[in-house]
C-alpha cells in the first residue's frame, strides 16, 4: 500500500527557471492530498500525472502567495472539467477572505461544487482528518504570519490472529472476533486464551510531517517526534541565520538538528531560496547532522515502505 510525497514546487518566495513555488501531493493507500497550492500547480499537477479531480482535501500552511496563488487556478479547472464532489480546504482563518473573493468574482454558475473552509486558528495540534485508515492533525508554526504544519499517519491497524493456532486451539468465530478486538478469552473449563499471544500486529503505521515555512521552535520536535518522513523548509544555509531568524524561515542545519532530535526516518529539505543556483552545498550542511537528509525536486517521489512488526 503506497505511502509517498511527491514534491512539485521546492523554491521560496521568487521562483526560479526550474524551481517553482511550493505544492506537494501525499499519496496514502491511493488517496491523495494536496499540502500548498503555489503558482502553477495545476500545470505541475498534469505534468506529473496527477488528477486534478482526485483531490478532495487541500491542506494550506499559511496566506503568503507563494504557497496560494495557484489555487484561484486549480479551482477554475476543477470546474470547467465538471467537477460536483465537495472540496475541503485545511487553511487559516483569513483564507474566508480569500475564498468569499473567488466565489463572488469567478464562482457564479460555474462553479457547481460545494468549497468547505475547515478553519485553522490553534495554538495546540488539532485533529482535521479522518477516514477509516487515516488521520491528520494541524500544528501550529512559528512564522512572521499564522502557519500551520501538517501530521499524516495511518490509524493503528486491528490485530490479526496467527492462523496456525486456530485449529490446534479449537478457537471458534466469536472468540476469533473477541481476540482480534484485542480482548482475552475465558472459556468454560477456565482456560484462557490470551489476546497477545494469539494476534499481531500486521504492521506499523506510517507518519508524515510537512514544516513550511518556520523559524524553530521548542515544541516543534515533540509535535514530530519518530514520523517516518519529514518534509521541513531549509531556505536558507547556514551562515544565512541571521536573515533566517528576521524572516522567521529554518536554515539547513536548524532543519537537520529538528530531524535529528526527533528521530525522525528520513528528512526531504526544500523552499530554497533563490539566491542558491546550485543545492549542493544545503545538502552537505544539512548532511553533516542529519545523514538521512534529501534535497526536494520537482516531480521528485519519495516514498515510505510498510513495515511489519
Amino acid at each position: 500500500m503506497e505511502f509517498s510525497l511527491t514534491t512539485l514546487g521546492t523554491a521560496s518566495a521568487l521562483p526560479t527557471g526550474s524551481r517553482y513555488p511550493s505544492a506537494h501531493v501525499l499519496n496514502i493507500r491511493g488517496r491523495l492530498f494536496l499540502i500548498d497550492c503555489g503558482e502553477g500547480c495545476q500545470m505541475l499537477l498534469r505534468k506529473w500525472g496527477f488528477s486534478m479531480l482526485k483531490f478532495d482535501n487541500i491542506f494550506i500552511s499559511h496566506l503568503h502567495g507563494d504557497h496560494i496563488f495557484g489555487l484561484f487556478g486549480l479551482l477554475s479547472s476543477m470546474a470547467m472539467m465538471g467537477r460536483t464532489a465537495p472540496l475541503t480546504i485545511h487553511a487559516p482563518k483569513g483564507f474566508s477572505e480569500i475564498l468569499d473573493f473567488f466565489l463572488k468574482q469567478f464562482g457564479g454558475d460555474a462553479v457547481k461544487f460545494e468549497i468547505r473552509h475547515n478553519m485553522l486558528d490553534s495554538r495546540e495540534p488539532v485533529p482535521v482528518f479522518a477516514s477509516r485508515n487515516i488521520e491528520a492533525f494541524a500544528f501550529p508554526l512559528n512564522h512572521r504570519i499564522q502557519a500551520y504544519g501538517f501530521l499524516f499517519q495511518e490509524k493503528v491497524p486491528r490485530p490479526n490472529i496467527y492462523k496456525e493456532l486456530i485449529e490446534p486451539n479449537h478457537i471458534t468465530l466469536s472468540e476469533i472476533g473477541r481476540l482480534k478486538s484485542g480482548l482475552d478469552v475465558i472459556r468454560k473449563d477456565g482456560s484462557v486464551l490470551e489476546a497477545s499471544k494469539f494476534t499481531y500486529m500486521p504492521f506499523v503505521p506510517r507518519k508524515f510531517a510537512y514544516c513550511s515555512d518556520t523559524a524553530p521552535f521548542v515544541q516543534e520536535v515533540q509535535w514530530i517526534y519518530g514520523v517516518d518522513l519529514l518534509y521541513h523548509e531549509a531556505t536558507f544555509m547556514d551562515a544565512m541565520g541571521a536573515m533566517a531568524a528576521s524572516t522567521y524561515h529554518s536554515t539547513t542545519c536548524q532543519a537537520a538538528t529538528i530531524a535529528r532530535d526527533a528521530h525522525v526516518g528520513k528528512m526531504v529539505v526544500g523552499h530554497f531560496s533563490s539566491r542558491y543556483s546550485c543545492l549542493d552545498g544545503l545538502l552537505a550542511e544539512a548532511r553533516s547532522i542529519f545523514p538521512e537528509t534529501f534535497l526536494a525536486g520537482e516531480g521528485e517521489k519519495f516514498s515510505i515502505g510498510q513495515r511489519k512488526i
